[in-house]
């Protein structure tokens, strides 16, 4: 979403619909409840792997529809790997990993372009190896000569 500089931020709600529709679009969802229940999943999961001052910090750039499922689950006993993450979110929601590995990424690439990127750099330095891939980015890795 690009907003000109005259024009009024749009209310939540709105940021929200769009999110939902970016969603739809990216993922070929064939209907908005879809698309909304794979923004419901992955942003659950998501949460269960930040800190509460990361949930928090993330919270405040999402519509309050958002942020609310980010919160909604406690986090985990230990951080996920970007597979593992993709395999949790499979196995939370009974489908495939392929499944799960598409609403992912259709997720996480609309949440990333939604908070920009400083706060997405800052995500993916504090998240294990592999995330980087799941919002869209290339993960980069300092090249090491045998």
């Amino acid at each position: 979403m690009v907003l000109s500089p005259r024009s009024p931020a749009p209310a939540a709600d709105t940021v929200y619909e769009q999110l939902l529709e970016r969603v739809r679009y990216d993922g070929a969802y064939p209907t908005r409840e879809r698309a909304e229940h794979a923004v419901r999943t992955v942003l659950e999961a998501l949460g269960r792997q930040l800190t509460p001052a990361h949930r928090a910090e993330l919270a405040t750039r999402l519509p309050a529809a958002a942020a609310l499922h980010l919160g909604a689950s406690a986090a985990t006993a230990g951080p996920l790997t970007g597979h593992a993450f993709v395999n949790d979110v499979a196995e939370r929601t009974g489908t495939r990993p392929a499944v799960a590995r598409w609403d992912v990424g259709t997720v996480l690439s609309a949440i990333g372009r939604l908070v920009g990127e400083p706060l997405l750099s800052d995500l993916l330095r504090r998240l294990p190896p592999g995330y980087a891939l799941l919002f869209g980015r290339a993960e980069l890795t300092a090249h090491r000569v045998a």
